[in-house]
């Protein structure tokens, strides 16, 4: 079985190559270019192509890749929502995931953010290393016996609830689904939960009922002085409406690794470019706001779980197995 991995970075090589031997069956070749339907004719004589959370898998590229013959698409990734699932569903293509690589990863830099925001550690980098030991703008406040709510309590939103217990956190949560795990959380309803919370992280996927979950009108909602957390999905956060909030000092802190507006920037070196858009600099022109490059996932058991599980996958659909990854 031939696959061709797009948008690979040096990181990402050397993590399926340790892994490699242990699957002789698969042959692997490695572009740098992202998948889109500019790139998608590549893949031709190709059995399936492996993408990331930021490459362009949709409805055109879908149809380029199955005119190519491409049987399967490997996301080596949680998310799915850059791919056309129904599109690649009428070609006979199969698309499989990572659901769960580490969710510890993710929540550990979530609430990196949060105490890093908190405590003005970005400011108080650049403070010392030019020999300013002053502590003004730096107050931050204790989380033990605030309040922290999680948006969402899958994998990762159950890690994070973990961590926010530990630090003597009360933790509420929204979802649709109660986790029998938690059984240290209150479920509330998210309206509840946006007055209340002191600290709010967001682990929910991206659909078409959570985009722009964060907007005016929730923002609004929530205690003045709150602490928002954002290592999730770019969508789920109207980006305008965040600036407003800001400016209008509804915050505390803001602590973003995904933003709408990312997705030219995700893993790239673009210290040299004049930017599109401006959406990045305003964010961090407020000296209450750290945002850091998709980053959450980035641990080397996250990156061991993700070979493995993708490696997996690619096997099991070589001989007409199911793992559960699959994407319908």
């Amino acid at each position: 079985m031939k696959i061709l991995f797009y948008d690979t970075k040096s990181y990402d090589k050397e993590s399926f190559e340790k892994k490699r031997n242990e699957y002789p069956e698969i042959q692997i070749d490695y572009l740098k270019s992202e998948l889109a339907p500019g790139t998608a004719q590549l893949a031709r004589g190709y059995d399936g192509v492996c993408a990331f959370v930021s490459c362009d898998v949709g409805t055109e590229t879908v149809k380029i890749l199955h005119e190519c013959g491409v049987k399967l698409i490997l996301m080596r990734c949680a998310g799915f929502n850059n791919v056309d699932i129904s599109r690649a569903g009428e070609f006979g293509m199969k698309v499989m995931r990572v659901p769960g690589y580490s969710p510890e990863a993710v929540a550990e830099h979530a609430m990196a953010l949060a105490l890093a925001v908190n405590r003005r550690i970005n400011k108080a980098y650049v403070r010392v290393r030019e020999n300013d030991f002053s502590l003004s703008g730096m107050l931050g406040f204790n989380f033990h016996h605030k309040t922290a709510g999680i948006v969402g309590t899958g994998k990762i939103g159950a890690a994070m609830a973990r961590i926010c217990r530990g630090f003597g956190m009360k933790v509420i949560a929204y979802d649709m689904y109660q986790n029998p795990d938690l059984d240290f959380v209150t479920y509330v309803k998210l309206d509840e939960l946006l007055g209340r919370s002191d600290l709010i992280s967001l682990h929910c996927p991206l659909m078409d009922e959570t985009y722009h979950l964060i907007n005016q009108e929730t923002i609004h909602k929530m205690k003045d002085g709150v602490i928002l957390v954002n290592t999730s999905r770019g969508g789920l956060v109207k980006t305008e409406d965040l600036i407003e909030g800001i400016r209008e000092r509804k915050f505390f802190a803001v602590g973003l690794d995904v933003y709408e507006e990312e997705k030219k920037n995700v893993f790239e070196d673009r210290s040299d470019d004049i930017m599109e858009s401006s959406v990045t600099a305003r964010l961090l022109s407020f000296p209450n706001v750290i945002i850091t490059s998709h980053q959450g996932f980035f641990t080397q058991e996250a990156l061991e779980a993700i070979s493995e599980t993708t490696l997996n996958n690619a096997r099991a659909f070589l001989n007409g197995e199911k793992t559960g990854n699959e994407v319908e």
